[in-house]
């Protein structure tokens, strides 16, 4: 049988600590999910300091 695709809307999504926008599960995620708290290198690169939105 074949996997079925998941749409990316139904994917389990967090909100990044630095920026505070919301980012999606991803593969490479898969076992530290739980650990995962930057939706990028850049925020995580830049956590000691506050971002604004702009």
């Amino acid at each position: 049988m074949p996997v079925k695709q998941r749409k990316k809307a139904d994917l389990p999504t967090k909100i990044c600590v630095t920026c505070g926008r919301p980012f999606a599960w991803r593969r490479k995620w898969a076992k530290v999910w739980d650990e995962v708290r930057y939706c990028s290198d850049r925020c995580r690169q830049a956590r000691g300091t506050a971002r604004n939105g702009t």
